[in-house]
């Protein structure tokens, strides 16, 4: 914006007035609303409002992020800023030259120092799978709860399924978890590679011989849809996945030992989908919570955490790429199967 001025002044001097023409040089002006930027970034389940001039970079943003969040800007990940079509945008581009308006919502992963260094202190009476919710009597009152099968039933009619690829005739259904089931999500690293489970790939490959695959976590669409790219799982030319369910196909049940919580129930997919049931259907999850309304159709993973521990000793997918292997080959019928003892199957049916 350029203002030039013009100011005429009428002076009284000697009883006389004396008009006198002032002018201002012009001068380049520009107004503050067309240089700031402001900018959302969401992170560990809370948004923080970050205010930037258009002409700072990335870098200017990252260390605007570490006095929000203390998160280093060495550890933080932008997960949704490209620059020319590549992510992520390097520190040097400016943020006039991201396609992005002000409000937009930046999506970061990164760990504080204090919390890397709680994670490095590995627990001495840590297990290797947590039974979160091992009272029987209490899952059998949740998955046949006349409230609880409305609420999958209205969930059924109202959630709106984005097939990616279509569903095979003839196939058993793999539902899937992300965090802590394929992905360390909370883990510091430099590239997404470092955080994936090992073999992930090389275990949706075998599994979608079998198996049509679905990812079901317990985070908004976005989220899911970024973290498959981070993976190279939505981009891979081995295997396809058939959709991606998030937190709004899930349901609110209340327990007497838990309180209130968000379970995934398959009826929202076999409603939709009538092919497939708990004959058919496996869910893989680290959290057996997840599966109180299709207790036998759950499977309990063990959670991978500490990636940078973990990486090169974790093997838990080759085994379960046999396991669904073995039990699409040997068993029509899934009801028959205790997931629970999934490894002492493995072990009987592959001597």
């Amino acid at each position: 914006m350029v203002v030039g001025v013009s100011l005429c002044l009428h002076v009284i001097f000697a009883n006389k007035k004396i008009e006198i023409l002032v002018k201002i040089k012009k001068v380049k002006m520009q107004s503050s609303s067309e240089t700031e930027f402001k900018l959302i970034v969401k992170w560990s389940g809370a948004e923080y409002e970050i205010e930037l001039d258009s002409q700072d970079n990335i870098a200017l943003l990252k260390h605007e992020i570490y006095k929000k969040t203390n998160v280093l800007p060495e550890r933080q990940k932008l997960l949704n800023l490209k620059y020319k079509g590549k992510y992520p945008a390097p520190d040097d581009v400016k943020v006039a030259s991201l396609d992005i308006k002000t409000g937009f919502k930046v999506m970061m992963m990164g760990s504080t120092e204090q919390a890397i260094e709680d994670i490095c202190q590995v627990p001495d009476d840590i297990g290797d799978v947590i039974d979160d919710l091992d009272d029987d009597e209490e899952k059998d009152c949740v998955s046949t709860s006349s409230l609880y099968l409305s609420k999958v039933a209205k969930r059924v009619k109202e959630y709106e399924i984005k097939e990616l690829n279509p569903q095979r005739e003839g196939k058993n259904l793999l539902v899937l978890d992300i965090d802590y089931t394929l992905f360390d999500h909370k883990s510091s690293a430099e590239n997404g590679n470092q955080l994936m489970r090992p073999y992930l790939h090389e275990f949706l490959t075998s599994a979608y011989e079998d198996y049509d695959i679905v990812i079901w976590s317990a985070t908004g669409m976005k989220w899911i849809e970024e973290k498959m790219k981070l993976l190279g799982v939505s981009t891979h030319t081995d295997y396809k996945i058939w959709f991606y369910l998030d937190s709004s196909a899930m349901i609110s049940v209340y327990t007497s030992n838990k309180g209130v919580i968000d379970v995934k129930p398959l009826g929202v997919i076999w409603g939709k989908y009538p092919q497939y049931s708990s004959k058919n259907t496996i869910m893989f999850d680290d959290i057996k919570r997840n599966f109180l309304m299709n207790p036998k159709s759950g499977l309990v993973i063990r959670p991978f955490r500490q990636a940078h521990l973990n990486r090169d000793s974790d093997k838990e997918l080759t085994k379960l790429a046999k396991y669904l292997k073995e039990i699409a080959r040997t068993c029509d019928d899934f009801n028959k199967l205790s997931h629970r003892k999934w490894e002492r199957y493995l072990r009987k049916h592959t001597r």
